[in-house]
């Protein structure tokens, strides 16, 4: 028989610490640690330019302070020049992107399909991806005009060959299993490239759009600066003839803005299409 005084839990003694739960610890996330890593990495260049400009450090001609530059951009954008000029340089970057991307998906596909079409742009490809594409701008000049057309087509020349190299090496490297299990279950080949080519190899796809569309915006600059008119290029060259450091520096500003605008756009857009795919779950 169990004895009652035994089966009682002995008592704290009256000098023992008291244990407490351990509380579960908070931990950053890391998308918290790495905005803040790069706000302080900006900070830290913006306060160095700012103070060294401003405090003799730096030339102010060759590299006016940080305050200047941002005010002559703010009065930019009050008398509208300033958004003229964003706006033309974006609408060539996305029209010449756009045009790359519907003919340079389509020939990716194609050249992972059918060997003619392989054999055909292969070698265009191989050749013309490497070539400095700024070469051919004379040419586009010749053949079309000097105003928009011409520089359009400069950016679609430019983002076409790695939009065609990531969609073949997307496609032609996809995993033959599910594409031979689809055949299998009577999946014609329009139905394969619906629902198995394009899903699969769709981030390859995106991953050459990512690509494809910084080196779009890159040539628009480059052009506009070799062509001049209006565009943030354009503006920035002007203002270099004029030795107006404090407008050039104000162009430089605009395309960073321009540009982190422009990328952080495209990786949002690639997880809201990749939303069903593992890498957005990480």
């Amino acid at each position: 028989m169990i004895d009652m005084a035994e089966a009682r839990p002995l008592a704290r003694a009256p000098n023992s610490p008291v244990r407490k739960a351990p509380r579960p610890s908070r931990s950053i996330a890391p998308q918290v640690i790495d905005i803040g890593v790069q706000v302080t990495v900006v900070a830290v260049i913006a306060g160095i330019w700012e103070f060294g400009a401003r405090f003799g450090a730096l030339n102010p001609f060759l590299l006016p302070p940080l305050s200047v530059v941002l005010e002559r951009l703010w009065e930019d954008i009050l008398a509208g020049t300033a958004l003229v000029d964003v706006g033309l340089t974006l609408y060539r970057a996305l029209v010449g992107f756009v045009i790359a991307a519907i003919i340079g998906i389509p020939a990716g596909i194609l050249m992972a399909r059918s060997a003619v079409v392989r054999w055909f742009l292969d070698p265009l490809v191989s050749i013309g991806f490497p070539m400095p594409k700024i070469a051919f701008l004379p040419i586009f000049v010749l053949w079309f005009d000097i105003y928009d057309t011409s520089k359009i087509i400069m950016v679609a020349f430019s983002c076409f060959f790695p939009i065609v190299s990531a969609t073949y090496a997307g496609t032609a490297g996809l995993d033959k299993w599910p594409i031979w299990s689809a055949r299998s279950f009577g999946a014609k080949e329009r139905e394969l490239l619906w629902e198995v080519y394009l899903p699969m190899a769709m981030p390859q796809i995106i991953t050459g759009l990512q690509v494809a569309l910084p080196v779009g915006m890159i040539t628009t600059i480059v052009t506009e600066m070799l062509m001049g008119g209006r565009g943030v290029g354009g503006a920035m060259i002007m203002a270099g003839r004029f030795a107006d450091s404090v407008g050039v520096f104000s162009g430089i500003v605009q395309i960073i803005i321009l540009g982190f605008l422009v990328v952080k756009s495209v990786e949002l857009l690639r997880r809201r299409i990749l939303a069903w795919h593992p890498e957005t779950r990480r």
